[in-house]
C-alpha cells in the first residue's frame, strides 16, 4: 500500500462505483491517513438491493455445489494475497499482525468450510396421519441478506454473513464498518476477478444510516448484524414494520471461574491469551474473573505479571509485539472511564491503569484490577479493551450465581481438573458458550450464540447455516 490515502469504491451488481462522499480511515496505532472510503447515498443503497434482488433467482436456481465452487474460488483467491490483506487489516484496525494472518487465513477455511455443505442441506420426510400422503419439509434461501459488520473482526465475518448466505441459495449486500472498511473492499476487488455473477454480492460502505436503510428495507429478507447491543436495538426497531428476520450477535461480558483445583499456570495463561487477543476487543473475551480464595493470591501474582510483560505498540513499526492499540479515541475513553469509576468504587490496580504514552494513537496499558465487587461498573459492563477486573469467591456456587448475574450472556468459562465440577458449570452457568480449561475462541463447525442481551440467532456450523434457510412444508396426496 502507496502512502497516498487510497480511494475505495462501492462493488454494486458486480462493478465498482464511485460515491459522491467519502470517509476518511485511519490508522488507529499512529492516526495516519490511510483511505476514503466510499460514503454512500440512498441511492447507492437501492441499487445494491435492486441488483442482490435480480440475482438471487437465479442464483438459487443453481444446484448448491455450483454455488460452492464460486466461495471455493474466492478462497483461493484470499490465499493468494494473505500478506496484503493482513497488512490492510494491521493499518487500518491495529491488530498484530501474526492475528491479521490468523483471521485471512481462517476466513479462507471458512469459505471452504460452508462450501462443504453443499451436498449436506437437508429437509425431512415427515410421516402422515393420512393413508397415501407424504409430507415433506424443504430448506429454501431468504432471499436478500443484509449484512452489516463491526470493525474488530471485519475480513473474517465477510465470510461468516456471506459463505452460509451464498451457499444456501441467497444474495448479500454488506456494510463495512467505517472504521475499517478498507479490507471489505480489498475482499470485493478479490471477488471481482473470479467469475461469481453479478449481483450476488454488493458492498455498500458508510456511516450508521447506511445500515438503518439496510435495516428498515422491505427489500431485506434477513438482516445479520455483529456489534453493540445499542445498535442491534436500533436495527430491531427499524426491522420491526417489515417483520425482517433478524440474526444479531451483540455484547459479551464473559466470566472466568478459577477455582483451587485448577492449572493455575494453564488458567493464567489462557486468561491472559483471552485478554489481549485483538487488545481486548472481542465480544467473547474473557471480561471478568472470579477465583476461589485459597489460589487467589497466587492466581493474581502471576496473571499481573504476565499481563505487565505484555508487549504492545505499532504493530507494523513492531511485527513481534503482542498487542495493538485500541480502535480510535472513543474506544480510549471508554476504557479509561471504566477503570477510573473502577478505582473510585473501590478497585485496586496491580499493573497498568492508565494510558500508555507511545507518543501517538490508542494505546492503553495492560490492566490487572483486584478488590472488585460485584455491583461495581466494572464487573458488569463491556470494557472492550486489556484490562482485567478479579474477584475473590469462596465456592463454585457462588461463581456460578455471579457469572449469571449478568445482562449478557455470549461466553463463559471455567478452570478445573475436578469433572465432577466442570459438569455442574455445564449444567448450570446460563451462557451460549462455556469453555473448559481453555482459552474463549470458538469453532467454525460449533455454534457460537449468546442469551439474554448477547443477540438473536447465531452463527457457525449446520445450526449457523440453516439460519439462511426458510422451511417449506409440501403435502403430497397421491
Amino acid at each position: 500500500m502507496s502512502n497516498r490515502p487510497t480511494i475505495y469504491q462501492n462493488f454494486i451488481d458486480g462493478q465498482f462505483r464511485s460515491s459522491a462522499d467519502h470517509i476518511e480511515v485511519f490508522n488507529p496505532a499512529t492516526q495516519a491517513l490511510l483511505s476514503h472510503s466510499p460514503a454512500s447515498s440512498a441511492s447507492d443503497v437501492d441499487d445494491a438491493l435492486n441488483a442482490a434482488r435480480r440475482a438471487q433467482a437465479g442464483w438459487a436456481r443453481k444446484p448448491a455445489i455450483e454455488r460452492a465452487r464460486y466461495l471455493n474460488k474466492i478462497a483461493a483467491k484470499l490465499r493468494e494475497n494473505v500478506s496484503l490483506l493482513a497488512r490492510t487489516i494491521t493499518l487500518e484496525q491495529g491488530k498484530i499482525s501474526a492475528l491479521a494472518e490468523v483471521e485471512v487465513n481462517f476466513t479462507a477455511d471458512y469459505l471452504d468450510y460452508m462450501a462443504e455443505w453443499a451436498r449436506r442441506i437437508e429437509g425431512e420426510i415427515i410421516p402422515s396421519d393420512r393413508l397415501n400422503e407424504n409430507i415433506f419439509l424443504f430448506r429454501k434461501p431468504l432471499g436478500v441478506v443484509a449484512g452489516i459488520l463491526p470493525w474488530n473482526f471485519p475480513f473474517f465475518l465477510i465470510a461468516r454473513k456471506m459463505a452460509p448466505a451464498l451457499i444456501t441459495g441467497n444474495t448479500i449486500v454488506i456494510k463495512p464498518s467505517e472504521e475499517t472498511p478498507n479490507n471489505c473492499y480489498e475482499f470485493a476487488r478479490l471477488v471481482a476477478e473470479t467469475d461469481l455473477p453479478a449481483g450476488v454480492f454488493n458492498v455498500v460502505g458508510g456511516a450508521g444510516s447506511v445500515g438503518g436503510q439496510l435495516s428498515a428495507s422491505a427489500h431485506v429478507d434477513m438482516i445479520s448484524f455483529t456489534g453493540s447491543v445499542g445498535t442491534g436495538s436500533r436495527i430491531m426497531a427499524a426491522a420491526a414494520p417489515n417483520l425482517t428476520k433478524l440474526n444479531l450477535e451483540l455484547g459479551g461480558k464473559a466470566p472466568a471461574i478459577v477455582l483451587a483445583d485448577a492449572n493455575i499456570d494453564l488458567a493464567v495463561n489462557a486468561i491472559r491469551n483471552s485478554r489481549i487477543i485483538n487488545t481486548g476487543q472481542v465480544c467473547n473475551c474473557a471480561e471478568r474473573v472470579y477465583v476461589e480464595r485459597s489460589v487467589a493470591d497466587q492466581f493474581i501474582d502471576k496473571i499481573s505479571q504476565a499481563m505487565a510483560a505484555t508487549r504492545y505498540g505499532d504493530p507494523i513499526a513492531n511485527p513481534d509485539i503482542e498487542m495493538g492499540p485500541l480502535i480510535n479515541q472513543a474506544g480510549l475513553n471508554q476504557v479509561t472511564q471504566r477503570v477510573q469509576t473502577a478505582i473510585k468504587q473501590g478497585a485496586t490496580v496491580v499493573t497498568g491503569g492508565a494510558v500508555a504514552d507511545l507518543g501517538q494513537g490508542y494505546h492503553y496499558q495492560p490492566t490487572v484490577l483486584t478488590a472488585c465487587t460485584q455491583d461495581m461498573e466494572i464487573m458488569r459492563k463491556e470494557i472492550f479493551g486489556p484490562v482485567l477486573p478479579i474477584q475473590i469467591i469462596d465456592s463454585l456456587d457462588e461463581g456460578i450465581a455471579l457469572a449469571n448475574d449478568c445482562e449478557y450472556g455470549l461466553t463463559s468459562s471455567i478452570y478445573t481438573e475436578n469433572l465432577n465440577k466442570a459438569m455442574q458449570a455445564c449444567r448450570e452457568i446460563d451462557f451460549g458458550e462455556t469453555y473448559i480449561n481453555r482459552e474463549n475462541f470458538e469453532a467454525m463447525q460449533g455454534f457460537h450464540a449468546g442469551v439474554r442481551k448477547s443477540g438473536v440467532g447465531g452463527a457457525d456450523g449446520k445450526h449457523g447455516l440453516y439460519e439462511y434457510t426458510h422451511t417449506h412444508v409440501v403435502y403430497i396426496q397421491s
